[in-house]
């Protein structure tokens, strides 16, 4: 099977679809169909069933597609780390991360990133409420681990890397506290914070919703500057917020407890990077990044 014939077929198999598969490999749609005839040809029967509305693979083209796709991941990771090791990738990496960054599976991903980079440092910076984005643009550090949604032009979204279900972190001796679930229609009695400063409000809206399915307003109290500030708060009682699950795991204290909040949608952690502005260190980083999610199976759960 010939380079583009590969590509072809594995990028029809994820698109399903000839003019977006044409879009991605830059090609002509009458170039992808002519590749996959010729490879169908090879093979000696279909490996798509086309109609005028849809395109399915059959399921010798499933077979198929299962087959070859770690296959091509992992060429394409020692292709790579080739690339890297030949470049010499040295000096330092600015990660900045938010909360608990990548969860699981952040010693995963410097364990990897060290191993093809042992040339280059990493220094760890934490990020803040109060400007999350700030040491990013400042150049501070170089990729990001953060809460979605970032919707910021300057700003590129990589790899998710934690999908989590949330929960209402509040004081121990709150009234709410024995509930084994509750719903954001729940809370419009309860207060939560604002945010200081530099964080986008569809950011903080995302993460604390300022009105509840029924309309009603959501109370924010004191604007907070960074999460130990905010679990502070909540600990002694001055109001309570959601946060992700995994929060409980990595942030546990005496004074506070977590509930599931059932209807919120979950929330991604994904890295992030200024746009047009990575180098051969940050790409070698954005590599172990997917490799690490990929070998784990997609991103990391609570």
């Amino acid at each position: 099977m010939e380079r583009q014939e590969l590509e072809t077929f594995l990028t029809l198999a994820e698109e399903l679809h000839f003019g977006r598969t044409a879009e991605r490999l830059l090609l002509s749609q009458a170039r992808v169909s002519q590749t996959v005839k010729k490879l169908e040809r090879k093979i000696g029967a279909p490996l798509f069933e086309r109609t005028s509305r849809v395109v399915r693979m059959s399921p010798l083209g499933r077979q198929l597609y299962e087959d070859l796709e770690p296959l091509h991941r992992e060429m394409e990771a020692a292709v790579a780390r080739a690339k890297d090791v030949a470049r010499g990738v040295e000096g330092e990496l600015g990660v900045g991360f938010l909360g608990s960054g990548a969860g699981s599976l952040t010693q995963p991903i410097l364990e990897l990133f060290r191993e093809r980079c042992p040339g280059c440092a990493v220094r760890m910076r934490e990020a803040h409420y109060q400007d999350p984005l700030g040491a990013l643009r400042a150049g501070d550090v170089d990729v990001l681990f953060t809460c979605l949604p970032v919707e910021e032009p300057d700003l590129t979204v990589g790899p998710v890397v934690i999908n989590e279900p949330r929960v209402l972190a509040m004081p121990l001796r709150h009234p709410l506290a024995g509930r084994t679930s509750l719903a954001w229609e729940d809370l419009a009695g309860e207060t939560f914070f604002g945010v200081v400063n530099g964080a986008p409000a569809y950011w903080w809206d995302f993460h604390v919703p300022p009105r509840t399915p029924s309309g009603r307003e959501i109370r924010r109290g004191q604007a907070v500057a960074s999460f130990q500030e905010m679990m502070t708060l909540v600990a002694t009682g001055q109001g309570v917020s959601p946060v992700i699950a995994s929060v409980e795991k990595y942030y546990a204290r005496p004074d506070i407890t977590f509930v599931p909040v059932h209807d919120l949608p979950s929330a991604d952690v994904a890295l992030i990077w200024r746009t047009g502005g990575t180098s051969a260190r940050t790409e070698a980083f954005i590599r172990a990044v997917q490799d690490v999610v990929a070998a784990n199976g997609g991103p990391a759960a609570f």
